[in-house]
C-alpha cells in the first residue's frame, strides 16, 4: 500500500525548525530528514500561505515559525498541506447501477465519514507544542539511558 507521508514529513520539519533560534535553510532541513531541499520547499509552501511559517531569502535566510507551537495543531497542518485522503480504502466504483454495490458503498461511506470525523477531531486536539514536549521527554530519557553511570 502506498502511503502519503506529507503530514509526517511536514510535522518532522516543523519540529526541527522549532529547535533553532535562527532561520533554517531548506538544504539543512533536507539533510535532517534525508530528502531533497525541493521536497522541503514544496511541503512548507502551503504552511507559508496559511501564515504558520515564513521564509527569508539571503545569506542568513531560511525557514522559521511564524506562530507559537501551542497555536498550531495537527489539523492546522493537515489542512495547510491540502487535506490529503486519510484512508486508502473506498468504493470500487462511485456510480453504479448494481443495488448490492450501492448498499456496500453507502455502508463504507458512512463508516469512513465517521472515522474521518473522529480522526480530524483528534488532530485538532494535538498541538505542535505537545509534540515538541514529547520529543524533549524522549531526548531526556535517551540521555539518561546513555550517560555514564556513577560508580560511587
Amino acid at each position: 500500500m502506498i502511503r502519503d507521508s506529507r503530514l509526517s514529513v511536514v510535522l518532522h520539519v516543523l519540529l526541527h525548525i522549532a529547535e533553532h533560534d535562527a532561520p533554517v535553510t531548506s538544504e539543512a532541513l533536507a539533510r535532517m530528514i534525508e530528502t531533497n531541499p525541493v521536497v522541503i520547499r514544496r511541503a512548507l509552501a502551503g504552511l507559508r500561505e496559511q501564515g504558520y511559517v515564513r521564509s527569508e531569502k539571503g545569506h542568513h535566510g531560511g525557514w522559521s515559525l511564524n506562530r507559537p507551537l501551542a497555536e498550531i495543531s495537527l489539523r492546522d497542518v493537515y489542512d495547510a498541506i491540502g487535506a490529503p485522503n486519510l484512508f486508502a480504502i473506498g468504493p470500487r466504483r462511485d456510480a453504479t447501477d448494481c443495488l448490492v454495490e450501492q448498499a456496500v458503498n453507502a455502508a463504507l461511506e458512512r463508516s469512513l465519514d465517521s472515522a474521518e470525523s473522529l480522526l480530524l477531531a483528534a488532530f485538532s486536539d494535538v498541538t505542535l507544542a505537545s509534540l515538541s514536549a514529547s520529543f524533549h521527554d524522549r531526548l531526556a530519557d535517551h540521555h539518561a539511558a546513555h550517560s555514564p553511570k556513577d560508580k560511587t
